[in-house]
Order: structure tokens, then C-alpha cells, then sequence
């Protein structure tokens, strides 16, 4: 009783990053917390390009495990074999952060020597012990409750981690640098104002000096942008504009006589990926503005719906691929980019994929940007009043989702062209696969070396779009949405798709259709397993051969956010953050989970969590 009091009442003691010494009565028990007794946490180091794209073992030191953005690890300890025997070591909560209905839990966990740091949906960020799942530190955000350019539910995908710090994204705009040590804060820059749209969902990344971060906000009438921040004392070291200005590459793929490049979205949900022996930085961007209608933005609209490369060290354009051309779908590209080296035809060859909402995997030439496997221009069908792309790009391969509707839903129009990927739409709509959530979403993928497949979590969905005449006045009314069309997801008809890609090929190698939308991330290891969480709350292990469950545990919050693996004392453990999602609409939580093969936890009723809460 006193150890678990311990536990849920150090996160209060240890507030803003300063340690103090007090005894407190618990439960009839007397807990004495002193400073001394807090255990050292060792400061990162400057983290080498090698250690960054090194497969990781020891640490999660990014987001993605790696600047590859692989999600995989090389740990086979926990195997087919014995994966039905993983219990849980610890259960600790967050001090009830992000529990309201507006937050969501998709924070990837990061863990250095021994700590574990987790960010909440409230952008309040944590450290916590492996040893004991006690609460080290803790910084609040005080966010603006005012704040109301969020899109799709107040969310934080993670932490960067470097020289010493602790690196959180804002959805205020801010990006804040916490020492590691303490949680206290040493630097804090205002990147972008909310009041104009932006906001920051992704976990910033660290590489050799610098932070860098992408801005969400497509929706309210932002120019996308990336930008890097010295890591020392958070000064800017450059902008990379995601819809190119004047006589930049690809500003003639905007009208130019008017300005609505400058509203023109394009912005980045996603950390991005990294090499560092080229010295790139890649990234996915989001959907043009408006969302739903191209009338006022002929032109392909670069740099939105595409993948982009840029010098890491000065944000300098080196190559572009546009899965979308002159996007009125919101098949935006809000999944993290993943890079990995793989045999094509017997030359080895340095990868990039991405799968995109459209439900296809985009894989390119991470040098170049040409395709590897081959992606072919088709002609589309055309609606001039929305001012279409005459063709757009189709992936020779699979797709991993369904790209066409068979049966109109019940109060819907006729189907067009069987409700095609691509299909266009104006006054009367149209019903169309996927749907503007997807395919592929922001949950990550995760990409397995020893085989070469992707394993990518997706939704099965149809959508209802359409557009008309808008007022051309510009610009939009700061804050407002900017959208230009009417568009929902048809009620009742989703599903999730887990799927294994071949990265040779492009081919499925297996499906598995799940009951409910799949909002997890996925982990992959060398033990053959992958792990994905479910909107019910349960952390699952599947076989990564054929996708068959072997292990599942219910976490009592929706599992919507990435597990991380790593070895600690010589055993492989796995840190799950369990808190629900506002755009899943699954249970909400303020838990983080440790499992290993030395567990002794049960597993908690699906009601737990949500009694607690009340």
C-alpha cells in the first residue's frame, strides 16, 4: 500500500521540475519523499548521426526509435514463443492529464538510461522511473483553454530528447526546451501564434544541434512550414515554406492572380525522418486550402499532399514527390515518413516509403525522389468547376485499403464512377473510397529489416464530399476554418486494415480487418511479433508472419499511441502510454504501462480506468 501510494502521489511532490522534501499521509501510511532520494537522471549527450540511426536497444531515443522512423526493434528476448507470458511490471497515471474528452494520447514514449518521458494530449510532459514507475518530474503546460484551432482533438505525438533536454511542441505554438535533469524549463520560443491557426502536434526531432518541427493547422488558412531551432538557447536557424513563394520551385503550381498561397496549408503532423550520412531531412505534408475546393487554387499546389526533401542543416529544397496533385479530397500525407535500405532486383538501394490516405505506399529513391518501384501517371475523371488535375499518380503494386465503393449507403446520392479513388464532385456530391480519413493516417508504421516488410495500421471508410461556388475574398478570417466544401465520413460503415506491405514489391503479404478503425501505431521486433493497440484498450501482439493475435492485455483507456521497446537490466521491456483519443472516440486514460516476461500485473476490466475518472 505504501509503495503504490508512492507511486501515485511523487508525480504531486516533484511538480515544475522542483524536488522537495515532505511527508505525506497516505491511506494510514507516512511516505517521506526527500529530494536525495530521487534518483539521478543522466543528462543525453549531443546524440551522433550514428547513434541516431542506429537500431535501438538499450534507450527509445526518438519518437520512431530510430531517425529512420522504423519503429523497430532489434530485441528478440520477447518471442512467438513465450509472448503469451508478457505481464505487466507497473501501472503509474499522469496526475490526471488529458482525461477530458477534447485530448487524446498518441505520445510515442522516449526512454534514456533508465527513464522513461511521456508527453499528454495537454502537452503536459513527464518523467518516470523504469525501476519503479514513480513520477520523477513533471512540467504542465497551462494551455490556453481558449485555444480553438485544433483539428482533430488536443494531441501531442511525443518528445524530442538531446544535449541534456527534453524537447515538447506545443499546441499554442510554443516549443519549449525542459531540462532533463529536473523539468524545469531553460528555453521557450513562441514558433507560431495559435490565434493565427497554427499549432504543433508532432514530437520535435534533435540532430546535431538543432530542434526541428513542422505546423499543424491546413484547416484555418496557414502556409506550411518546417523549422529548425538551435537546441542551446532555441534561436531560429531556418524556415522551409511547404507552399512556395515567389520565384521559389513550384510557386507556378499556385494561380497567380491572387494570393492564396499564402493560406495554402500544406503543413506537417509528423516528426520528420532523417539521414544523416546524405545530411536530409524528409517530411509528408498535409492537404491544400480549402480543403474541398480547388475553384479559387488551380494548379497541382505544390508542395501540399506530397513528400518533400530538404538540407537538414539549412532547409534548402533538394527533391519533391506529389501523391496528390490538386488535392479536394484531404488525401493529405499525415503519416510519418520511414527510410530503410532494401535489395531491388539485387542492387541495394537507399528507400523511402510512406502510406498515404489514399490506401497506396508511396516508395522512393531517398537520394533522388524517383520512384523505385514504379508509380504511373493516369488520366482521372474531370470536374473544370473544381479546376482537377487531368491525371494523378497511381503506384504499381497493392493498395492496402479498398479504393472503391460497391453499394451506395442508405440516403446518399447515386453512386459516380463506383465511388473511385479520385472521383470528383461539385454541388450534388459524391460518395467516395477511402475516405477523408483514410488509408493511412497519423498512427506510424512500422518497418521490419530482416524481412523488408511495412506493416501499416489503416481505416476502411467512405466518405461524402461536396463543393460549389465560395466567396473568393481573400484572406480567410483569421482563425476560421477554411474549407470551401461540405464532407463527412458515412456513419457505420468502418472498419481498421492492418496490413503487411512487401517494400520489394509493393505487394500485401497479409491483411487482417479489424472490427473498429485501427489508431495505433505499430511497433515491429526481431522477435517476430508486432505490437498495436486497439480503441478498447487492449495492447495486442500479433505474429508478424501472418498477422494472427498470440497476446492481448486491456490497459483500461483507449491504446491509441505506439508502444516503445528497450532492454533495461538485461531483460526487454515495453512502455505503452494508454489515454484514449478524441478523434477515435475511444475511452480516455492517464496511464503509462510496463510490461516484461518478470510481470506480475493482471490485466485491468475495460471499465477501470473510465470508473476512476468519474
Amino acid at each position: 500500500m505504501v509503495a503504490a501510494c508512492h507511486r501515485e502521489l511523487h508525480g504531486n511532490l516533484i511538480g515544475k521540475g522542483v524536488a522537495v522534501g515532505l511527508a505525506i499521509m497516505c491511506s494510514g501510511a507516512v511516505v517521506a519523499q526527500q529530494a536525495a532520494d530521487v534518483p539521478r537522471i543522466e543528462p543525453a549527450p549531443a546524440f551522433s548521426g550514428e547513434r541516431l540511426a542506429s537500431l535501438p536497444r538499450e534507450d527509445w531515443i526518438t519518437n520512431g526509435g530510430n531517425v529512420y522512423n522504423q519503429r523497430y526493434s532489434p530485441l528478440d528476448e520477447i518471442d512467438r514463443g513465450n509472448v503469451s507470458q508478457l505481464r505487466g511490471v507497473w501501472r503509474t497515471h499522469l496526475n490526471g492529464s488529458g482525461l477530458d474528452n477534447k485530448y487524446s494520447g498518441e505520445a510515442q514514449p522516449v526512454v534514456y538510461d533508465g527513464v522513461i518521458y511521456v508527453v499528454t494530449g495537454a502537452d503536459d510532459a513527464f518523467a518516470v522511473s523504469v525501476d519503479s514507475g514513480e513520477l520523477l518530474w513533471s512540467y504542465e503546460a497551462n494551455l490556453d483553454p481558449a485555444i480553438d484551432v485544433i483539428c482533430c482533438g488536443w494531441t501531442s505525438r511525443g518528445v524530442g530528447l538531446g544535449e541534456g533536454k527534453v524537447f515538447v511542441g506545443q499546441l499554442d505554438g510554443k516549443l519549449v526546451a525542459l531540462d532533463q535533469q529536473t523539468g524545469s524549463v531553460i528555453w521557450s520560443t513562441q514558433a507560431e501564434r495559435w490565434e493565427e491557426g497554427f499549432s504543433i502536434t508532432s514530437a520535435p526531432l534533435y540532430h546535431d544541434g538543432l530542434v526541428i518541427t513542422g505546423f499543424a493547422g491546413a484547416e484555418f488558412g496557414v502556409r506550411g512550414r518546417v523549422k529548425a531551432y538551435r537546441a542551446d538557447d532555441g534561436e531560429l536557424a531556418w524556415t522551409f515554406y511547404t507552399v512556395p513563394g515567389p520565384g521559389e520551385i513550384g510557386h507556378d503550381t499556385w494561380p497567380q492572380d491572387n494570393d492564396v498561397y499564402l493560406y495554402g496549408g500544406a503543413t506537417v503532423w509528423q516528426t520528420p525522418a532523417l539521414d544523416p550520412t546524405l545530411g536530409l531531412l524528409y517530411f509528408s505534408t498535409g492537404n491544400p486550402g480549402p480543403d474541398f475546393n480547388g475553384s479559387i487554387r488551380p494548379g497541382d499546389n505544390l508542395f501540399s499532399a506530397a513528400i518533400v526533401a530538404v538540407d537538414v542543416y539549412t532547409g534548402e529544397y533538394r527533391w519533391h514527390f506529389q501523391q496528390v496533385r490538386h488535392d479536394i479530397w484531404d488525401y493529405d500525407a499525415p503519416s510519418p515518413v520511414v527510410l530503410f535500405d532494401i535489395d531491388i532486383d539485387g542492387v541495394t538501394r537507399r528507400a523511402l516509403a510512406e502510406p498515404g490516405k489514399t490506401g497506396w505506399v508511396y516508395i522512393l529513391d531517398r537520394v533522388t525522389g524517383e520512384p523505385l518501384i514504379g508509380i504511373e501517371e493516369r488520366p482521372v475523371p474531370q470536374e473544370p468547376r473544381q479546376a482537377t488535375a487531368a491525371t494523378q499518380p497511381y503506384p504499381i503494386g497493392d493498395a492496402f485499403v479498398p479504393q472503391h465503393v460497391d453499394i451506395v449507403p442508405e440516403g446518399y446520392p447515386p453512386l459516380v464512377n463506383q465511388g473511385r479513388i479520385f472521383t470528383p464532385f461539385w454541388t450534388d456530391g459524391a460518395v467516395i473510397k477511402p475516405s477523408h480519413n483514410g488509408g493511412a493516417n497519423w498512427p506510424g508504421s512500422a518497418y521490419d529489416p530482416q524481412t523488408g516488410h511495412l506493416f501499416v495500421c489503416a481505416t476502411d471508410r467512405m466518405s461524402f464530399f461536396r463543393g460549389g461556388e465560395m466567396d473568393e475574398d481573400l484572406p480567410p478570417p483569421l482563425g476560421e476554418r477554411f474549407l470551401g466544401g461540405e464532407f463527412h465520413a458515412i456513419p457505420g460503415y468502418v472498419s481498421g486494415i492492418l496490413a503487411a506491405m512487401d517494400m520489394r514489391t509493393n505487394r500485401i503479404v497479409w491483411q487482417q480487418r479489424l472490427i473498429d478503425r485501427c489508431y495505433s501505431g505499430v511497433l515491429s521486433t526481431a522477435g517476430g511479433l508486432i505490437f498495436v493497440g486497439r480503441n478498447d484498450g487492449r495492447l495486442t501482439a500479433l505474429d508478424s508472419r501472418n498477422g494472427d493475435l498470440l497476446w492481448e492485455f486491456q490497459t483500461g483507456a483507449g491504446m491509441n499511441a505506439p508502444v516503445s521497446a528497450f532492454e533495461y537490466n538485461g531483460r526487454q521491456h515495453l512502455v505503452a502510454y494508454s489515454a484514449g483519443n478524441n478523434f477515435a472516440g475511444s475511452p480516455r486514460g492517464d496511464s503509462v504501462w510496463l510490461f516484461s516476461l518478470d510481470g506480475t500485473l493482471d490485466e485491468v476490466s475495460v471499465d477501470s480506468e473510465a470508473e476512476q475518472n468519474q
